[in-house]
């Protein structure tokens, strides 16, 4: 079986890439993994022009393809508005790879994930979506309607994930959608960099946060928090990792608030470098108004960091063995209190880092990719020619 998996996943030309192409955070991890369940796969995504970038990882599957898109420039408002010609001038791309899929993956939202899933609908092609935002929480117009659709299609051929987890299912509407985590580790990687911790009077807490520097994803509030937390805990330090637009704004709190010296913004680095900043250090502090499954919050605790978090999303399933602090309200007091509370009883801090590993264990993307297999089976019949077990290669 022919997969074509369209994504709004900014990729582009990579001369270090066995593909040809490149791209950042867990998506070409999960493609890798995707790609396993297939006889081929073609990904259809929007490529930019070559060149190195931060924090860039090779596209690499078992017989693994890019259809490339022409990548869309602007802003939100201008890329909405060039939307027709741009769909016009990447209508031949789309058309020949939906003829050549005998199944589709749509990744919503985004404007390329849309298309594909409403390609697939209307050419009646086996249909796999995954909903990789916030399912609780709509924001748009476009996340309405894409939900929409989803609940009134799923059933059927029509495979429909909502990435997250909840006690109560994604839709009240069909109980065809349902629950997906996100992963970025394979088994081999859980065991690498796992790292039981012990905490010894006195030491000095490194503390760090990994993530899209943007508001609503609650560096500010720590940033605020670590006055509080140097009353406790003197040495104290924190490591930023990741960019966005509100990074210059953070920066300029820090200083403001007279912890400069204690923050270190590290920007975007390598998948593999985010694993050793986070084996570097004592506590992950991740106080986000929003998510929909943090993939970062599970590296955390494959690498037995205790986390101090919001009881938002499968935030609390992550936490429910005892692997950290869910708080209560989003503080700067109350971030510091639960900072204070992994770390001011070794017994306790030890406690929270063998439940992190142990609850790490459960969210491998080999276990990822076996669910979604065994949906894909249930729903289409076979997926590939039958072959040598699956089996997959440690990422780098």
């Amino acid at each position: 079986m022919h997969l074509a998996v369209f994504a709004h996943k900014l990729c582009w030309r990579s001369e270090a890439s066995p593909s040809g192409y490149a791209t950042d955070g867990g998506f070409p991890a999960q493609m890798r993994a995707l790609s396993e369940l297939f006889d081929s796969t073609t990904l259809v995504v929007s490529c930019a022009a070559s060149g190195e970038r931060a924090g860039e990882s090779p596209i690499v599957g078992s017989n693994l393809s890019v259809a490339p898109l022409s990548a869309p420039s602007g802003g939100a408002i201008l890329r909405k508005a060039a939307f027709p010609l741009w769909l016009a001038r990447n209508a031949g791309v789309l058309r020949r790879e939906l003829r050549k899929a005998d199944a589709v993956h749509a990744v919503v939202p985004g404007d390329v994930g849309s298309i594909g899933m409403l390609l697939a609908l209307a050419g009646r092609k086996p249909l796999l979506v995954r909903y990789c935002s916030n399912w609780l929480v709509t924001r748009t117009v476009a996340e309405r309607l894409v939900k929409g659709a989803m609940e009134r299609f799923a059933g059927g051929r029509n495979v429909m994930f909502a990435t997250g987890g909840h006690a109560d299912p994604p839709s009240r509407r069909n109980s065809a959608v349902t629950w997906i985590f996100a992963t970025g580790l394979t088994r081999r990687d859980l065991l690498a960099c796992a790292r039981p911790r012990v905490r010894l009077p006195g030491e000095s807490p490194r503390l760090i946060l990994v993530g899209r520097q943007e508001k609503g994803k609650g560096t500010g509030i720590l940033i605020e928090s670590l006055p509080l937390i140097l009353e406790d805990f003197p040495g104290a330090t924190l490591e930023i990792v990741g960019d966005g637009s509100a990074r210059g704004e953070l920066e300029a709190l820090a200083t403001q608030t007279g912890v400069g010296d204690r923050v270190k913004f590290r920007g975007n680095v390598a998948p593999a470098t985010v694993l050793k900043c986070l084996q570097e250090a004592d506590l992950f502090c991740f106080p986000t108004e929003s998510e929909g499954f943090p993939k970062v919050v599970v590296e955390a605790l494959a690498c037995g960091l205790p986390v101090v978090t919001t009881r938002v999303s499968v935030l609390p399933v992550l936490l429910s063995r005892g692997a950290g602090v869910l708080l209560d309200e989003l503080t700067p007091a109350s971030v510091a209190a639960g900072v204070r509370h992994c770390l001011s009883q070794p017994e306790t801090y030890r406690a929270m880092s063998a439940s992190a590993l142990e609850t790490a264990k459960d969210y491998s993307l080999e276990n990822w990719r076996d669910r979604i297999g065994e949906r894909l089976s249930a729903a289409w019949g076979p997926l590939r020619a039958p072959t040598e077990p699956l089996r997959m290669e440690a990422s780098s």
